[in-house]
């Protein structure tokens, strides 16, 4: 009888042991929980819509050529905040702004062109998600007619190396008109940052350029509508290998 309570103590020792983690060393540890961050998703945009004529701002008491527009899109999945970029298309000059909900008041210059985008951004993880661009004209007093957008390129896109064995390459752009009443444009060439060549007026969205291999080539696009109002798009750039 003794045999058998010593042989049940020893045995309910080394269960208390296990129990407790006691007893080996080869005990395997528990890795911490870390929580998954999931990335957040593009918001889309709601307003100001795609070339379009904002017209719904709130005017400056203090300054006539500004006014406040509420600029909104919609709430994106697995999203804190937002950064809001708010392009000037006629200075090129670039505000960034920050709103944790889906909308967010600015105060922009009238009767001017802008483009702008929102970048939903998540806590704990540094993975962003942009959304489409879209360009707007500010209303403006006593604006009866509104210059077109600039161009922007499509080909060959800026900054892009070209691999060709022709000497000449087409030039492809895309641009917009509150008013939808483009009438030309006129496409200015050249081997220099500042290019002057004009390879001459257009109604359509291309045009034919010489080239040669080894030259970085710059363009700009003038668009010109009814009203004989204008838009000079950014310099865009591409090298031919």
């Amino acid at each position: 009888m003794r045999i058998l309570k010593y042989t049940y103590y020893i045995i309910l020792v080394n269960l208390l042991l296990i129990s407790c983690g006691g007893g080996s060393d080869n005990d395997t540890p528990v890795d911490p929980i870390v929580p998954v961050v999931l990335d957040p998703d593009a918001a889309s945009l709601i307003f100001p819509e795609d070339n379009t004529e904002c017209n719904e701002g709130v005017v400056s008491t203090s300054d006539e050529t500004k006014s406040t527009v509420t600029f909104e899109w919609s709430a994106a999945e697995n999203t804190d905040s937002y950064e809001i970029k708010l392009k000037n298309l006629d200075t090129g000059s670039v505000t960034t702004a920050v709103s944790n909900t889906n909308e967010k008041d600015i105060s922009i210059n009238r009767g001017t062109p802008y483009e702008w985008y929102v970048i939903s951004l998540a806590n704990g993880t540094s993975t962003s998600a942009t959304s489409d661009t879209w360009s707007f004209y500010n209303q403006g007093p006593g604006i009866e007619n509104y210059a077109p957008f600039p161009a922007i390129a499509i080909s060959p896109q800026r900054g892009s190396t070209v691999s060709s064995s022709s000497t000449t390459i087409i030039l492809e752009w895309t641009t917009s008109d509150v008013d939808d009443d483009i009438v030309s444009y006129e496409i200015l060439f050249d081997t220099s940052e500042t290019p002057t060549v004009s390879l001459g007026e257009t109604i359509e969205s291309t045009i034919e350029a010489t080239i040669a291999s080894g030259n970085t080539y710059y363009w700009k696009v003038i668009t010109k509508d009814s009203f004989d109002n204008s838009s000079i798009s950014e310099l865009f750039e591409f090298r031919i290998e």
